[in-house]
């Protein structure tokens, strides 16, 4: 059996080749970017995966990934709610950004 460390270490280099992947077949997905619907933040649409009705960026994409190998989310609803706080961030920080920029 792997240990975590494997696993999170084998999941870095899928995901990071799956963007990489994406750039190659379509460059302009770099600088594409999607509101990702774990974290809320946005993120570029390389490396990015649907799951159901929803798209993950990258990094979630990660998480997502070493979750399920490591038995600690069993589907993509579970990721969801549990990053619900991060999500709530994201937003305040949007906000707030933008109270900012109004303001200048």
């Amino acid at each position: 059996m792997k240990t975590r460390e494997e696993v999170v270490s084998e999941m870095q280099l899928v995901v990071e080749q799956m963007r990489l992947d994406d750039i190659e077949e379509n460059p302009d997905s770099a600088n594409e970017y999607f509101t990702c619907h774990a974290c809320g933040e946005e993120k570029p649409l390389a490396g990015s995966v649907q799951y159901g009705a929803y798209r993950l960026c990258n990094d979630c994409v990660l998480l997502a990934e070493v979750g399920f190998e490591l038995g600690q989310i069993k589907d993509i609803e579970e990721l969801i709610n549990a990053m619900e706080d991060k999500r709530l961030e994201a937003d305040c920080e949007f906000i707030k950004n933008e109270e900012k920029r109004l303001q200048n």
